[in-house]
Protein backbone atom coordinates (compact mmCIF):
# COMPACT_ATOMS: atom_id res chain seq x y z
CA UNK A 1 0.00 0.00 0.00
CA UNK A 2 1.63 3.01 -0.72
CA UNK A 3 2.28 6.09 0.98
CA UNK A 4 2.92 10.09 1.37
CA UNK A 5 6.37 11.30 2.29
CA UNK A 6 7.27 14.86 2.71
CA UNK A 7 10.58 15.63 1.10
CA UNK A 8 12.17 18.59 2.33
CA UNK A 9 15.23 19.60 0.33
CA UNK A 10 16.81 23.40 -0.96
CA UNK A 11 14.39 25.30 1.37
CA UNK A 12 11.22 23.88 0.19
CA UNK A 13 9.20 20.49 0.26
CA UNK A 14 7.33 17.66 -1.52
CA UNK A 15 4.95 15.22 -1.52
CA UNK A 16 6.16 12.23 -3.30
CA UNK A 17 4.04 9.04 -3.18
CA UNK A 18 6.44 6.29 -2.13
CA UNK A 19 5.90 1.92 -1.53
CA UNK A 20 8.03 1.81 1.12
CA UNK A 21 8.72 4.42 3.93
CA UNK A 22 11.63 2.39 5.13
CA UNK A 23 13.81 2.79 2.14
CA UNK A 24 11.33 5.62 -0.04
CA UNK A 25 11.87 5.89 -3.85
CA UNK A 26 10.88 9.01 -5.95
CA UNK A 27 9.23 8.93 -8.56
CA UNK A 28 11.86 8.82 -11.89
CA UNK A 29 9.58 10.81 -13.92
CA UNK A 30 9.19 13.56 -10.78
CA UNK A 31 13.27 13.35 -10.20
CA UNK A 32 13.49 16.85 -12.63
CA UNK A 33 10.39 18.39 -11.14
CA UNK A 34 11.54 17.74 -7.46
CA UNK A 35 15.28 17.81 -7.27
CA UNK A 36 16.22 19.56 -10.76
CA UNK A 37 18.14 16.84 -11.99
CA UNK A 38 17.61 14.36 -14.49
CA UNK A 39 18.73 10.84 -14.80
CA UNK A 40 20.67 10.19 -18.28
CA UNK A 41 22.89 7.05 -19.38
CA UNK A 42 26.03 9.16 -17.84
CA UNK A 43 24.59 9.84 -14.60
CA UNK A 44 22.80 12.49 -12.69
CA UNK A 45 22.46 15.66 -14.75
CA UNK A 46 21.90 19.02 -14.08
CA UNK A 47 22.27 21.16 -17.10
CA UNK A 48 25.95 20.37 -18.10
CA UNK A 49 27.21 19.05 -15.08
CA UNK A 50 26.77 14.92 -14.44
CA UNK A 51 27.75 13.40 -11.54
CA UNK A 52 28.16 9.11 -12.39
CA UNK A 53 26.51 7.04 -10.62
CA UNK A 54 25.49 3.12 -10.25
CA UNK A 55 22.03 2.94 -12.06
CA UNK A 56 21.77 -1.02 -10.57
CA UNK A 57 21.70 0.33 -7.28
CA UNK A 58 19.64 3.50 -8.18
CA UNK A 59 16.47 2.53 -10.23
CA UNK A 60 14.03 0.04 -8.51
CA UNK A 61 10.72 -1.06 -9.74
CA UNK A 62 8.96 1.88 -7.55
CA UNK A 63 10.98 4.49 -8.28
CA UNK A 64 14.79 5.80 -7.77
CA UNK A 65 15.88 4.99 -4.62
CA UNK A 66 16.39 8.00 -2.05
CA UNK A 67 19.37 7.30 -0.21
CA UNK A 68 21.53 5.78 -3.36
CA UNK A 69 20.66 9.13 -4.77
CA UNK A 70 21.92 10.82 -1.58
CA UNK A 71 24.95 9.23 -2.06
CA UNK A 72 25.78 9.92 -5.48
CA UNK A 73 25.05 14.04 -4.92
CA UNK A 74 27.00 13.56 -1.37
CA UNK A 75 23.93 14.99 0.54
CA UNK A 76 23.26 13.77 4.01
CA UNK A 77 19.50 12.60 4.20
CA UNK A 78 17.46 11.40 7.42
CA UNK A 79 14.47 9.58 7.00
CA UNK A 80 11.62 9.48 9.77
CA UNK A 81 9.06 6.48 8.94
CA UNK A 82 6.91 7.14 11.91
CA UNK A 83 6.27 10.76 10.59
CA UNK A 84 6.69 10.10 7.05
CA UNK A 85 9.47 12.87 6.53
CA UNK A 86 12.54 12.63 4.89
CA UNK A 87 15.61 15.94 4.75
CA UNK A 88 18.22 15.94 1.84
CA UNK A 89 20.37 18.09 3.06
CA UNK A 90 22.50 21.00 1.52
CA UNK A 91 26.08 19.01 -0.18
CA UNK A 92 29.35 19.25 1.48
CA UNK A 93 30.58 21.93 -1.24
CA UNK A 94 27.24 24.55 -0.46
CA UNK A 95 27.76 24.03 3.14
CA UNK A 96 31.83 24.47 3.11
CA UNK A 97 30.66 28.07 0.96
CA UNK A 98 27.97 29.22 2.97
CA UNK A 99 30.61 28.72 5.83
CA UNK A 100 33.58 30.32 4.31
CA UNK A 101 30.93 33.24 3.40
CA UNK A 102 31.09 33.93 7.50
CA UNK A 103 27.33 35.46 6.21
CA UNK A 104 24.06 33.73 7.81
CA UNK A 105 21.22 32.90 5.85
CA UNK A 106 18.67 35.04 5.69
CA UNK A 107 15.46 34.69 7.35
CA UNK A 108 12.04 36.80 8.75
CA UNK A 109 10.70 36.72 11.79
CA UNK A 110 8.36 38.46 13.62
CA UNK A 111 8.55 40.50 17.26
CA UNK A 112 5.18 40.03 19.61
CA UNK A 113 3.71 42.65 18.29
CA UNK A 114 3.37 40.89 14.74
CA UNK A 115 5.90 42.86 12.67
CA UNK A 116 8.36 41.09 10.63
CA UNK A 117 12.02 41.79 10.65
CA UNK A 118 14.29 40.24 8.43
CA UNK A 119 18.09 39.58 9.09
CA UNK A 120 18.91 41.43 6.28
CA UNK A 121 17.53 44.36 7.24
CA UNK A 122 20.99 44.65 9.84
CA UNK A 123 23.97 43.94 7.59
CA UNK A 124 26.23 45.61 8.43
CA UNK A 125 25.10 46.08 11.61
CA UNK A 126 25.97 43.83 15.25
CA UNK A 127 23.12 41.66 16.13
CA UNK A 128 22.29 39.67 19.09
CA UNK A 129 20.28 37.22 18.35
CA UNK A 130 18.52 35.21 21.21
CA UNK A 131 16.51 31.93 20.77
CA UNK A 132 14.21 29.83 23.19
CA UNK A 133 12.54 27.18 23.01
CA UNK A 134 10.75 25.37 25.49
CA UNK A 135 10.96 21.92 24.40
Amino acid sequence: MPDTLTLLHDGGSDEITVADLARPTIPADALEDTLGWDLQPEGLCRGVACVPVDQSALVREDGLDLGVLADALQRPLVTDEKHAVAALGASHHDRGQALASLEAPDFTLPDLDGTLHSLSDQRGKKVLLVAYASW
